[in-house]
């Protein structure tokens, strides 16, 4: 596959982020306090408190992305309009577009101007690639560092880990009404949130399968910066690690924007050729 679309179709992802108190007996004290009185609820209230709302977004991103040992670099502009598409134009030199790809919560689309081709399919297209549960909620939730706002938040316990709140559920399911019939197997096997115990962002998201030795999807959120009075990742570290290879995206966001007009253009030239499969054939 393309490595410049691999870059965003893995959505995978880790960085530790440390949270330092002057005394370690009494930040521990403070961290369980609240656990205590009102545990996992208490804390998924916080998130969603304190998570980033918007309904534009717009960023220029520099990405390393590295499979095992090898690294490439690329940089581009990243734009979403919430719920609704997520717009990536990637530029690996000279600022001369090579990739422009969009999600909508249906469709994946494509656009190689190396090749002059594209391609056009449903957003489970990504799930044959990863072998794995992806959707638009997700793919949003991870680049910004907020919840699946999707998903079950009920059956969720709730600890303290590395002065962190941690909360942990198995087999998150997808909230029914927005269940199409052909998703109707759609949930998250294990998942762990870490949240920043002053300002309860997420630090740190863990998705893993139950089996034993299998692959794990991780996304770490080490900076945030104050945008328009928002807390938005600037640093962000996505993992997948499988039994025999590891994948390593680090996005680094400037130029942030929220809420402010945008377009998401996506004309697919007349002479440009469709492909079928964004896989090499073996």
């Amino acid at each position: 596959m393309n490595r410049s679309v691999k870059l965003y179709l893995h959505f995978v992802f880790t960085t530790i982020i440390v949270i330092v108190f002057s005394s370690c007996t009494g930040s521990r004290k403070a961290v369980r306090e609240p656990i205590k009185e009102q545990g996992a609820e208490f804390l998924m209230g916080k998130l969603k408190e304190h998570e980033l709302k918007f309904d534009q977004f717009s960023a220029k991103f520099n990405v390393v992305y590295q499979v095992d040992r090898k690294k490439t670099t690329v940089s581009g502009n990243l734009r979403i309009d919430k719920d609704s598409i997520i717009w990536i134009s990637i530029t690996p030199a000279l600022g001369i577009e090579a990739v422009r790809f969009m999600l909508t919560p249906d469709s994946i689309k494509f656009i190689n101007r190396l090749s002059n081709t594209y391609f056009i399919r449903d957003f489970a297209y990504i799930n044959e690639l990863l072998n794995k549960t992806l959707d638009f909620d997700m793919a949003q939730a991870f680049l910004l560092g907020n919840d699946f706002s999707l998903y079950e938040s009920n059956s969720f316990r709730a600890s303290v880990e590395n002065r962190q709140y941690k909360l942990n559920t198995v087999n998150r399911r997808k909230i029914r009404r927005n269940v199409r019939r052909s998703d109707d197997d759609i949930s998250i096997p294990i998942q762990s949130i870490w949240l920043d115990p002053v300002s309860f962002k997420v630090s740190k998201v863990l998705l893993k399968e139950a089996e034993r030795d299998s692959r794990k999807f991780s996304a770490n959120y080490a900076e945030y910066d104050n945008v328009k009075g928002e807390l938005i990742p600037t640093n962000v570290e996505f993992k997948v690690e499988t039994a025999d290879k590891k994948i390593r995206i680090k996005i680094r966001y400037s130029k942030i924007q929220i809420n402010q007009e945008q377009t998401y253009p996506f004309r697919i030239p007349e002479s440009y050729t469709e492909i079928k499969d964004l896989q090499p054939k073996k």
